[in-house]
């Protein structure tokens, strides 16, 4: 990349991020990987002032068994190992509830060992933060949890799903998060713990260092990902032609045999 590229994308990188909210995933997952806002953003949501997070992953990646990754914003977990997933949504799709079921089979997978007992599953939370109000009800939030259909009683699994409605700004704690959720500046924010790590990655010049350098890694990530399917659909035709061995396919592609061999037994499958 020339210098002129590079300083053109790098103005392109700071009118962005002085346009980004929370409500942006890539802007999201900064702010909330520091332990003390994770803590105080689940708080206010499961209206629990003794929650203490003890750590926090952003852009965790997670797999299921036939190896698919699903990348979760931000997963928490506090000192009594309870599990938070935490997923902020502009796009009603991404936000479906097969996803947050999808997410929530993923977490019990992932935090258990072989071995394990099922009594000892860590209780888990799954949490959509929503630009629109997906579920449709008018209300600022949705708890999710199994009943026993026949007699209305909770089912005690311990694996909840909640989704946070962020058009409702109103004057409570959450209308007041979901407010701050939707500013562009530090200055327009009620709860000064956001603000200052808002004001952090948007003025101080190691924190808009660090979101620039986030941004140009994503890129690269959406470009690696682009260039990945199109090999992969590539791939796909030519076993599909019959005209190639494995061995043409992956030297023409510049891939392993064995990622090869794997394309055809999934097409198989």
């Amino acid at each position: 990349m020339s210098d002129l590229d590079f300083e053109r994308k790098h103005e392109e990188d700071l009118q962005r991020l002085r346009g980004l909210r929370l409500l942006d995933d890539d802007f999201m997952n900064k702010v909330f990987e520091d332990t003390a806002c994770a803590e105080f953003l689940l708080q206010i949501i499961l209206q629990r002032t003794d929650l203490k997070v003890q750590r926090v992953h952003g852009q965790h990646d997670i797999r299921n068994l036939q190896g698919r990754s699903i990348r979760l914003d931000i997963l928490a977990v506090d000192v009594s190992e309870r599990v938070y997933n935490i997923e902020v949504q502009r796009s009603d799709k991404g936000a479906g509830v097969k996803r947050a079921r999808y997410n929530s089979s993923l977490i019990d997978a992932n935090v258990t060992e072989p071995g394990d007992e099922y009594e000892k599953l860590n209780e888990t939370y799954v949490i959509f933060i929503t630009e629109h109000d997906v579920l449709g009800g008018g209300c600022p939030i949705y708890h999710i949890d199994r009943t026993i259909k026949e007699t209305g009683a909770l089912f005690g699994d311990e694996s909840h799903i909640i989704y946070v409605n962020a058009q409702i700004k109103d004057d409570t704690a959450l209308g007041q998060l979901m407010h701050d959720f939707s500013c562009t500046s530090a200055e327009q924010m009620h709860y000064q713990i956001l603000a200052n790590r808002v004001r952090y990655f948007k003025e101080d010049t190691e924190g808009v260092a660090t979101m620039c350098k986030a941004m140009e890694d994503m890129r690269n990530e959406a470009a690696r990902e682009a260039t990945k399917a199109k090999t992969v659909s590539i791939a796909r035709r030519m076993l599909k032609s019959g005209k190639y061995t494995y061995e043409d396919i992956a030297d023409i592609l510049e891939i392993s045999v064995d990622e090869v061999k794997a394309l055809d037994e999934s097409q198989s499958a």
